[in-house]
């Protein structure tokens, strides 16, 4: 039978303790099982700070008005993730690990006003040839009605039956098309958006952390950018919309990247590329 853990006020600082703890190699604190907890998190009644909104639109580039930005209550949501990430049963630590999908649905756009209740789960562990996935499920509700669900997919990077097949030619370097807009990151940015989404994972924070992990330096989050990119279509986004997203190359701190949008039958497809070789940082479909 499913465990419910019931969140009053999250406290992300304490969940972030947990996790490098949870990351050290110490006997009895990094012991993990192989399946997945059942488990949920929940938080009722939350009520939106307009500071961190404010702060929020302000990291992304997003317009702060009456009505949350289509990725804000990813914010709201993150502590009950990470809550559920950093249990010591869970199969891999949370530290490190990194967004590879997000697909949000949002079914009416939602005031600022609204008391909020959360929900989150994790489901679907599975291989993969870099490591193992898990997709969190995170829901939004106003008293009974849902509002807006998100399905984040997250990698831990490991060795996996999986592991070791051959990998894929890489694509020739291209030069890529005009940009409908370019957009400037740096490692302030990214602390600002960490700040105000409470995702202080460590390869976002500094170049030392990152090189922990594997990367030449830090590197921008991947829902900043989902974020980020929402600004060539601010006022044109229904208030029913799904936008699905799939995370590319990282984008490695400080960065100009260029920013498309398409209009097609149903919505929009949009995408961040690489500013000189033209690889793609994030695909993503608005509908």
């Amino acid at each position: 039978m499913s465990r419910t853990v019931t969140l009053t006020e999250p406290n992300l600082g304490r969940t972030y303790l947990r996790a490098a703890l949870g990351a050290l190699p110490l006997p009895g604190l990094a012991d993990r099982g192989s399946d997945l907890p059942d488990r949920a998190a929940e938080l009722n009644g939350l009520k939106v700070d307009v500071g961190n909104l404010a702060a929020y639109c302000d990291a992304t580039g997003l317009r702060f008005g009456d009505q949350l930005p289509l990725t804000y209550p990813f914010t709201l949501t993150f502590p009950l993730v990470m809550e559920l990430m950093v249990a010591r049963d869970f199969p891999f630590t949370a530290m490190g690990s990194v967004h590879v999908e997000n697909v949000i649905e949002r079914f009416r756009e939602i005031s600022v006003a609204e008391p909020l209740d959360l929900t989150a789960r994790i489901e679907n562990l599975r291989e993969h040839p870099k490591g193992l996935l898990v997709d969190a499920i995170s829901e939004v509700r106003v008293g009974r009605e849902l509002v807006w669900r998100q399905t984040s997919t997250f990698l831990h990077q490991q060795r996996t039956s999986l592991s070791g097949g051959p990998k894929p030619e890489p694509k020739p370097a291209e030069e890529p098309p005009a940009p409908l807009r370019k957009v400037k990151v740096d490692q302030a940015r990214i602390h600002r958006y960490a700040a105000a989404s409470g995702d202080r994972n460590p390869i976002h924070m500094s170049s030392i952390a990152a090189k922990a992990f594997g990367f030449p330096r830090a590197i921008a989050h991947g829902m900043w950018s989902s974020a980020a990119v929402l600004q060539v279509l601010e006022g044109r986004i229904p208030a029913a919309a799904t936008y699905s997203v799939r995370f590319g190359k990282p984008i490695l701190l400080p960065a100009s990247v260029n920013v498309y949008a398409d209009a097609v039958p149903g919505g929009w497809d949009v995408s961040v590329l690489d500013a000189k070789k033209g690889f793609p940082h994030l695909t993503a479909t608005l509908r």
